[in-house]
């Protein structure tokens, strides 16, 4: 998942930017064996009624196949793959109820946030519950007190959209073991306007009834489904269809509007991605929030093996939307390489009530953070001296965390503290490790190979349905590469020794240097801001007593100023972060204007925009003697 985190840079002041990733994960069963299980009795079927909301809930009915033993478990996930964290879903569960095929009740018991003891099982014949969303309880308001990631999270909102991830409607038994591998019969009912967007393959040809079938319990949560009136484009690339479904709940976007920044990328990710991915289909689903209202705040994405789902603020302008697209999607587009494709025990097999976490977080979102920004330059979306940037910029991030905490170890605990704290060095330093060992692999086959040629091999020895050991992956990386990798592995990412990364960068001819970047409008070097915020107003404010930059002086911006819009846009606390985002996108000599309000006069200040350039400590290529090994290294 690929998560956005907005953070103060001073009390009440303005946003900062960065982003970080979370995953789903674990193997998938083909369509066509999917279908197969259409025809196997020992299966669960579960049924989702959208037509019949009541008090922001709905039902579910769950059919279980039959039981041998006199009492069961029923569970709603504690955590899912890939968003490592401890988020309760059972807590969105309400009248929790089983019966007998004569309709008696029988004895049940809740034994924890997510679990109900079933007596009687073997007479079992439904359970029924009704299911709240957690769109409209995040950030700790309502019954929920976890901060659910809202791309992993539920929205029901009768009659206009249904965010329905499986994972928060639909659980599982527990017998002697848990039966999750089992297939699973899944029934939506929805109202004739709304249409399902999603991987799965519907089988049912009402159009108020959709049937979906899913060969285990993570294919039925590894494939979302939302609910909306039809906004979809598709398209085709190298076979894999495309298919790109947008819930715009004022109408401000659209899937047509925003398909041509979605469609650029997906060419650019397949053309670099090669053989390696052989998916034929894919499903972007694109909530876009009304954060004015009690709706998703939790914005960023999070990945399935043949789908991603995404949540946005809807006041982003079309451009920063694009934009943000591009770096969001593809991050979980990578992970139909790693962790899908190539994955260990622990995901294969997720526990989804006593997670065992994998030591290999590195390669599942560092590998995927690195391929995120290295197609980007590979491909001609971003230029090399922006690709070094990148990097410099997850080097200082990861400076502010723990820089000897052994990765594995951080990644085998990462649910606990002090290793949860860390997490977000994954997206930091794990992409680094990505960046060292592509260096390793291209310097010792003289520019041939690179990582990911080493994904590829490692797809074709384990993929989709074929899990390695947790402790034999470092080996094995080492016998498809060279030593030099597997003592890397050993001494800086099992190991506490920080990485020396100028030695690393030096190897394709990149070295420190001063730079000269764009300042942001609204930052002094980078971190102080020029815009603060008056909390009782919500008003955005440029900070009195300080010199200006450019920017400000020729608008003729002056300190105290309230500032009540940019080009006919308002702003004001509640959407500083679309300013700072859309500022991102002004180029020198951009006609602007800007509302405000100064000594309770309003005016308006015309002018074209002046952006100011910082000099900052950053890497650049400089040895000519490897050119080549530079060259392999980005477009190779």
């Amino acid at each position: 998942m690929k998560k956005l985190i907005l953070s103060a840079i001073l009390a009440l002041s303005v946003f900062s930017y960065t982003a970080s990733a979370q995953k789903k994960t674990s193997p998938k069963l083909p369509v066509k064996e999917q279908v197969k299980t259409n025809v196997n009795l020992n299966q669960v079927d579960a049924v989702i009624d959208l037509n019949k909301v009541k008090d922001d809930k709905v039902s579910v009915t769950i059919t279980p196949p039959k039981f041998t033993t006199n009492e069961i478990v029923f569970h709603i996930p504690k955590t899912v793959p890939g968003t490592y964290s401890t988020d309760n879903y059972g807590k969105l569960v309400d009248d929790f109820k089983a019966f007998d095929k004569n309709g008696k009740e029988l004895a049940t018991s809740k034994t924890d946030d997510n679990s109900w003891k079933i007596s009687n099982a073997k007479s079992l014949s439904k359970v029924t519950y009704m299911v709240n969303d957690t769109y409209d309880s995040e950030a700790g308001k309502g019954f929920m007190k976890e901060d659910i990631f809202s791309p992993a999270g539920t929205n029901i909102l009768e009659g206009k959209n249904f965010m329905v991830n499986n994972h928060g409607f639909v659980g599982y038994f527990e017998d002697k073991t848990q039966l999750t591998e089992i297939p699973y019969k899944l029934t939506i009912l929805h109202p004739k306007d709304l249409h399902g967007a999603t991987s799965l393959v519907d089988i049912n040809k009402s159009d108020t009834e959709d049937t979906f079938l899913a060969g285990r319990y993570f294919d039925l949560t590894d494939n979302p489904i939302m609910y909306s009136k039809a906004d979809i484009q598709t398209f085709t690339v190298d076979g894999m269809e495309i298919v790109f479904s947008v819930y715009s709940p004022n109408g401000i976007h659209s899937a047509k509007e925003l398909l041509p920044d979605l469609e650029k990328t997906m060419r650019a990710q397949k053309a670099f991605l090669g053989s390696i991915n052989t998916n034929k289909r894919y499903t972007v689903l694109l909530y876009l929030s009304d954060v004015g209202k009690n709706d998703a705040k939790g914005f960023g994405a999070l990945e399935h093996h043949t789908s991603t789902t995404v949540v946005f603020p809807e006041s982003m302008d079309t451009e920063a939307l694009g934009e943000q697209l591009k770096d969001v999607v593809s991050h979980e587009f990578f992970h139909t390489v790693t962790p899908l494709s190539i994955h260990s025990k622990e995901i294969q097999y997720f526990d989804y009530s006593n997670p065992k976490m994998s030591k290999h977080l590195w390669m599942y979102e560092g590998v995927t953070e690195y391929f995120a920004n290295l197609f980007q330059v590979n491909q001609g979306l971003i230029t090399a001296d922006e690709f070094y940037q990148r990097m410099d910029g997850k080097i200082n991030n990861s400076l502010t965390l723990n820089d000897t905490m052994p990765f594995t170890e951080m990644s085998a605990n990462v649910l606990v503290a002090p290793y949860k704290d860390q997490y977000l060095n994954v997206y930091e330093k794990g992409a680094l490790i990505g960046m060292c060992i592509d260096i390793i692999i291209r310097e010792k086959s003289n520019g041939e190979r690179g990582i990911l040629d080493l994904m590829k091999k490692l797809s074709n020895e384990y993929g989709v349905n074929k899990a390695f050991d947790d402790d034999e992956l470092f080996d094995k990386i080492t016998a498809l590469t060279y030593p030099e990798v597997g003592a890397f592995l050993n001494t800086y990412v099992s190991g506490n020794t920080p990485i020396p990364y100028d030695t690393y960068f030096a190897k394709v001819g990149v070295t420190k240097a001063k730079i000269k970047v764009p300042a942001n409008p609204f930052l002094k070097d980078q971190k102080i801001p020029f815009i603060t915020v008056n909390p009782t107003t919500k008003e955005i404010v440029v900070v009195p007593g300080v010199e200006l930059n450019s920017f400000m002086n020729t608008l003729g911006l002056k300190g105290g100023d309230i500032i009540t819009s940019f080009n006919d846009k308002p702003y004001n606390l509640d959407n500083i972060y679309d300013l700072i985002m859309v500022s991102q996108g002004w180029k020198t000599d951009d006609a602007i204007s800007v509302k405000i309000k100064r000594k309770g006069s309003e005016q308006t200040l015309n002018g074209k925009v002046k952006i100011d350039f910082d000099e900052v400590e950053g890497y650049m290529f400089s040895d000519e003697s490897k050119t080549k090994l530079n060259n392999s290294w980005l477009k190779g």
